[in-house]
């Protein structure tokens, strides 16, 4: 058996949510056609957009399906950005300026770049702590530097996909709404590992692949006060989306949704499981040093319940998990791969380490259901992996 730490790439689909997804996969129809089979889709699909509305704690008519995390933010970035830049209403007034913290994902980092190179954005990167925090006095700053009425949106992560820092994305919701900036939020990574709850921001961004649903299916949570341009045009079958809808993906997602759900019983176990690993690591390997927010710590910093990301001295993180993946354990690095050439993390560099310490990144993550004898493989071959990668250094 393999053990399998890398849940944060793409978590295994439960037999629930399998038996959910071919099932619907059995539906004859075109949700948006008139007869009775279209119907049937159709019903089948909003079905299944409510109960995920319902999840989130959102009406069913913000609920826009995507094909996954990476449209949703795309549409999300550039929806909103054009929306706000419309020709005929911001001649006098443009807002060229969006606030963006650092570390985001690539699916973000990248699109900020397009919208610079190709629709005249500035983007004003914000700078995180050490523990990869965006706090709300560094985006008040912000905000009256460059001036409210000049910035499109912000943007920022809910959870760190690879440190997995939890920011206070309440109180910068709460801060962009008494500036009336739109807030994006990138919930991929916090997705049934927080309650999200209660807090609104302007989009959210969330991924089923993430926790057990089919890959190539997302959310986008458009407030309904807020309106974006279309990435997409041919159909509107959604708002703000074009596109024939694919009912067995959000039958699929809402099944996995609803399992992954974070109730108190499950947050618990997950944090639990955190812990023991987190003790096992340091203990196999006291080098080791703790990334991003630490739960041994009394502190109002969080860091999501099903991560952990360390660094090692003295090795490349690519050469440990080489090592631990031929000794039957999978894990993540967390760096970036451009083009078949392995760079550091940009999430380590914001958060001040110099690039010898970076190389050294690894990544573990898991859920509830991950297994004792998982957990043993991992901390049993950590060791002899560590001494391997020290010898072969960081070159």
């Amino acid at each position: 058996m393999r053990a399998y730490f890398d849940h944060a790439a793409t978590s295994p689909m439960p037999e629930a949510v399998l038996l959910s997804y071919t099932a619907a996969l059995k539906t004859v129809g075109n949700p948006a056609s008139q007869h009775s089979h279209g119907q049937q889709a159709r019903d089948v699909l909003e079905s299944a957009r409510e109960q995920i509305a319902r999840e989130l704690g959102v009406t069913a008519a913000e609920v826009i399906f995507t094909s996954g995390g990476t449209e949703s933010i795309n549409l999300a970035l550039k929806g909103l950005f054009w929306q706000r830049n419309r020709a005929a209403e911001t001649a006098a007034r443009p807002r060229p300026v969006i606030l963006a913290a650092m570390g985001e994902h690539h699916a973000t980092v990248d699109s900020l770049h397009w919208l610079a190179d190709n629709q005249g954005a500035i983007i004003e990167w914000l700078p995180l702590n050490s523990d990869g925090v965006l706090t709300a006095e560094v985006l008040a700053e912000a905000i009256d530097r460059v001036g409210e009425d000049r910035i499109a949106l912000a943007t920022v992560l809910w959870a760190n996909n690879e440190i997995g820092t939890v920011q206070p994305v309440a109180e910068l919701n709460r801060l962009c709404d008494e500036r009336r900036i739109p807030l994006h939020v990138d919930a991929v990574a916090a997705l049934g590992q927080l309650e999200l709850r209660g807090v609104r921001p302007a989009a959210v961004s969330f991924s089923a692949h993430k926790i057990g649903g089919p890959v190539s299916s997302g959310v986008l949570l458009l407030r309904r006060d807020q309106q974006l341009q279309p990435l997409i045009h041919g159909g509107s079958q959604q708002r703000a989306r074009s596109g024939t809808q694919d009912a067995a993906a959000a039958v699929a997602f809402a099944t996995a949704l609803q399992l992954a759900s974070p109730t108190p019983e499950k947050l618990a176990k997950l944090s639990a499981l955190r812990d023991r690993i987190l003790a096992g690591v340091i203990a196999a390997v006291p080098e080791a040093i703790l990334r991003g927010a630490d739960p041994r710590k009394t502190s109002d910093i969080v860091r999501i319940p099903g991560n952990l990301h360390f660094t090692f001295p003295g090795c490349q993180g690519d050469s440990l998990l080489f090592l631990l993946d031929q000794a039957g354990v999978s894990v993540s690095t967390g760096s970036a791969c451009t083009a078949g050439v392995a760079e550091v993390s940009h999430v380590m560099l914001a958060i001040g380490l110099d690039e010898e310490t970076a190389a050294g990144a690894l990544r573990f993550t898991f859920n509830e259901n991950t297994s004792e004898e998982e957990v043993t493989a991992l901390l049993t071959a950590l060791p002899g992996a560590y001494a391997q990668a020290k010898k072969a250094g960081l070159l």
